[in-house]
């Protein structure tokens, strides 16, 4: 059963890969849907069979690769935050793959887009259940493959190839910081088991002496894994492919952005506790880099324009709220708040395409409006989803972002405070560009074409169905699961290790002072309070704004992304592309190997060829010279031969060349 989980997907894409020109898109749509879908199911027995009673479950299934020291095999566990992560991968997965099938039922290339979609919830599985590094490793690199096939799924358009392009540099950037963090943990080490990693990392023997200074090999190897992390799970630097990936199919988004390839960061990092909770200084840099990403998302997202661009913007913030919840040591909660958020997410998702599908693939806000008549189902599927983003009290938001913004106070550190104030802002931002998004797409004015108002509609059945099972999930899940996930039983099973000098739950939870805790809710209803006083007049706001200098730049700046783009081209993209086409090759590829390589071989024999023929000038002079400078060097030879006849005996000169050969024959024997 527990390896149905990870290759019932698998299965399913395999299928639809090699014989989806034979079944159709109805086919493939059943096959990888039901093979999703069972994946799910058995998903929800895992769990009941493995986190309520905290037993583990660990499969070794074959060896992989065995080499002296170096041995890993093929194994899987089960645990209770892999089984947390199995259900809301297979389940968001099992949604997106029903809602596909009336949203790319007129693409022609269906059964293709079914295939790329089943591969993500096959790798994602994988590196969830991976018992040592490779594996998790295999999978790593299987999501970042998936994410590729779907961005570029349309490929004859180009700012998909762009974003395609884009994602694969930013992710190779990640894994540039996780297999050396891979590499170092096997040398510190000598294994890549992560049970005996885990269970040495406390060894105070790790630290070593380079230059005269003393290196600590578990803060080293920690920033080396969240270089990866950061790469995967889109924070600040490596954040700017996550709204790019917006150009495949919206269904791509969901499954991208709320249960697979973005969350395989904070799983990592949790899944590595037992070494970050033994090295400080990378703890801090996690909770400083995850508070800075929810900051710069969240300020973001308040002047874009286009519908999905401004969900992923959040999905960056949401995200920065997982790994800071992380780096002040609670792991738990950050997983939590990512089951939490992969079902609003998917909701505001799937209802974004509802809209983008009815009204002609249009994704600009500035030309909808006044929608709510027409889509009134999914104007309030939105509104939930966006009411749990903001942290609304008592839907699933609420439980998880508000506990983590109590967690961070307490912490009562420098990094704590930090995070926390960064954190509370990003609320106030994160709730007006929300309620920005409901008041542009479905409340002002329509500001739509004619032909797309008449022929707009909503969501179909197979469209409404998994996103009204994720608006409930939005709604209840949060309050479900708040006391298993967060309480202080034993649901855990200390997977997720935390030294007792960091844990700080039940502090936060009677201690923290109740300002404190009203805080993000005073902050998220002024957000929406300012979206639904300017937004009507968001017009006059701007033209009165537009004439000031300082005004008009800050505009640009937020509008702009914070120029992180047009940073990155500037001082490395185009750096690494001259060095590439002055030194790769110009000085290499045309230079050096050509030279030495087949293109100077054929022309020095071209060229010598060339001076050999210069000889054949046709004259009897020319030739007969020839014929004496070849002879004079023979005829001196062999007179010379003769004048050595008087002291050297040929024979013995014969016998001594035959018997040489006959002495080799005997070596090689």
């Amino acid at each position: 059963m527990y390896l149905l989980i990870v290759f019932l997907p698998l299965l399913g894409s395999s299928v639809a890969g090699f014989f989806g020109r034979f079944l159709g898109s109805e086919g493939t749509a059943l096959i990888t849907t039901t093979c999703v879908s069972f994946s799910s199911i058995l998903s929800l027995i895992a769990f009941y069979e493995v986190a309520p009673g905290a037993s583990a479950c660990y499969l070794r299934i074959a060896p992989w690769i065995s080499s002296e020291m170096f041995d890993a095999s093929w194994g899987f566990f089960f645990d209770s935050p892999t089984v947390v992560m199995l259900i809301v991968v297979t389940s968001i997965s099992s949604l997106v793959h029903l809602y596909s099938i009336s949203y790319m039922s007129e693409d022609p290339h269906s059964p293709r887009f079914m295939c790329y979609l089943s591969i993500p919830t096959f790798f994602m599985p994988m590196l969830v259940t991976g018992d040592n590094s490779l594996q998790l490793f295999l999978g790593w690199e299987g999501v970042g493959l998936a994410s590729y096939l779907l961005i570029h799924f349309w490929f004859t358009r180009l700012q998909a190839d762009k974003a395609a392009t884009k994602a694969m540099p930013v992710n190779r950037v990640g894994d540039f910081g996780l297999a050396p963090g891979i590499s170092g943990r096997f040398t510190l080490f000598q294994t890549v088991d992560f049970s005996t990693i885990f269970a040495r990392a406390g060894d105070p023997r790790n630290s070593w002496i380079s230059r005269n200074m003393r290196l600590n090999a578990i803060t080293l190897i920690c920033i080396l894994l969240f270089i990866g992390a950061a790469g995967k799970s889109a924070q600040i630097g490596s954040h700017t492919r996550s709204p790019d990936a917006m150009e495949g199919p919206t269904p791509v988004s969901a499954s991208i952005h709320a249960a697979t390839m973005v969350t395989a960061g904070v799983f990592m990092i949790a899944r590595c506790s037992p070494l970050f909770e033994y090295s400080p200084t990378a703890l801090i840099v996690i909770t400083s880099a995850g508070s800075l990403t929810s900051f710069l998302a969240a300020t973001t997202g308040i002047l874009q324009n286009d519908l999905k661009r401004v969900i992923a913007y959040s999905t960056c913030s949401q995200l920065g709220y997982m790994i800071f919840a992380c780096g002040i040591s609670e792991y738990s909660v950050g997983v939590f708040h990512l089951m939490n958020h992969a079902f609003f997410k998917a909701s505001l998702f799937l209802s974004a395409g509802s809209v983008i599908h009815a009204m002609s693939d249009e994704q600009d806000m500035r030309k909808m409006g006044g929608l709510a008549s027409s889509f009134p189902l999914t104007y309030a599927i939105m509104l939930i989803g966006s009411l749990s983003l903001i942290g609304s009290p008592f839907l699933t938001g609420f439980y998880s972002k508000d506990v983590i913004l109590e967690l961070a106070y307490t912490k009562y550190t420098i990094s704590g405070n930090f995070a926390f104030w960064l954190g509370s802002v990003s609320v106030l931002f994160t709730s007006y560009y929300s309620f920005r998004l409901l008041f542009w797409t479905f409340l002002v004015p329509t500001n739509s074409f004619g032909r797309d108002i008449v022929r707009c509609h909503d969501a179909p059945i197979p469209m409404a169905i998994p996103s009204i099972l994720l608006a409930l999930g939005s709604l209840f899940v949060g309050y479900l699961a708040k006391d298993m996930m967060i309480g202080l039983g034993n649901f855990w099973a200390n997977s997720p290790f935390v030294l007792p000098k960091n844990e700080i739950l039940a502090e936060s939870e009677f201690a923290a002072p109740t300002i404190t805790k009203l805080i993000p809710i005073l902050f998220s209803t002024s957000g929406a309070s300012v979206a639904y006083n300017v937004n009507p007049v968001a017009d006059q706001f701007q033209r009165a704004f537009q004439p000031r200098t300082f005004c008009h730049r800050l505009y640009c700046f937020f509008n702009k992304r914070w120029f992180f783009d047009q940073v990155l081209n500037d001082f490395l993209v185009r750096s690494f592309l001259r060095f590439g086409y002055s030194v790769s090759f110009e000085a290499l590829d045309k230079g050096a190997i050509e030279i030495l390589g087949p293109y100077g071989i054929s022309y020095t024999f071209r060229r010598l060829a060339e001076r050999i023929s210069q000889l054949q000038s046709g004259s009897v002079y020319h030739y007969a010279f020839a014929m004496l400078l070849g002879s004079t060097p023979f005829v001196t030879f062999s007179r010379m031969w003769d004048s050595r006849y008087s002291w050297v005996d040929n024979r013995s000169s014969f016998i001594l060349i035959v018997s040489s050969f006959f002495k080799e024959k005997s070596f090689q024997e």
